[in-house]
């Protein structure tokens, strides 16, 4: 008949639970910036076509920049009337239109230069930058393997001082893996300067030097074990 200990421990199979965290401070794989082009008119199409004109010198300028582009993607687009305040009658004062664009670069060097060309551009705000790692960055993957080695080595301290050993694994998982609660999301890392509207200017606008921030990973994780029977 095989011994087989209990979910729980016995006296003669006692049972350890520890947590095991690891947290990591990781250079930057990437950054966004989101950028809103604007245009503005008594009439329509010319608002239109404004807009339209300068959606596609950023949309350019962001392709000149190659690999180093990594995302770029179109979001909202809005042409909105604007009524005027007096009267009953529902006149038409001016258009507004707004595109957002989101750009994802990879090459930081690039970023300064970038930003700041586009913050250059008539009726033309850029936000940011956020930094970000990749959803399948390898820190992660390291991040887990020192939170469970940062448990084995806990269990063992606790073992150790009981004069026992670690026997088994009988359980490992991640936290608040058994009911099942969904993680929250990380936020962004950070806003960075925000440029914001600004007319053409005739000569090319200096590089901004941009300090990457930081990125923080964390895991944890629940480890139990069977350990001998201790030396009390």
């Amino acid at each position: 008949m095989t011994d087989t200990p209990y979910p729980y421990g016995t006296p003669d199979h006692p049972r350890l639970a520890v947590r095991g965290d690891a947290r990591l401070e990781i250079d930057p794989e990437i950054a966004g910036v989101g950028i809103t082009v604007s245009a503005r008119g008594k009439d329509r199409r010319a608002a239109l076509d404004d807009l339209t004109r300068r959606n596609t010198t950023v949309l350019e300028l962001a392709r000149t920049y190659g690999s180093a582009v990594e995302k770029l993607e179109t979001g909202t687009f809005s042409i909105t009337p604007e009524l005027t305040r007096r009267g009953r009658d529902e006149k038409i004062r001016t258009y507004h239109g707004r595109v957002h664009i989101t750009a994802v670069l990879n090459d930081f060097t690039a970023l300064g230069e970038f930003t700041t060309r586009v913050a250059d551009l008539d009726l033309t705000r850029i936000d940011g930058p956020w930094w970000a790692l990749r959803p399948d960055s390898p820190a992660h993957g390291e991040a887990r393997r020192q939170a469970v080695r940062e448990a084995v080595q806990r269990a063992r301290e606790y073992a150790d001082a009981v004069g026992a050993r670690l026997a088994a694994l009988v359980e490992l998982a991640d936290l608040g893996a058994e009911n099942a609660t969904p993680a929250m999301a990380a936020a962004p890392g950070g806003y960075g300067r925000t440029r914001g509207f600004a007319g053409a200017a005739a000569e090319p606008a200096p590089t901004l030097d941009l300090e990457p921030q930081r990125q923080t990973v964390f895991a944890q994780v629940n480890a139990r074990f069977i350990m001998t029977p201790p030396a009390l």
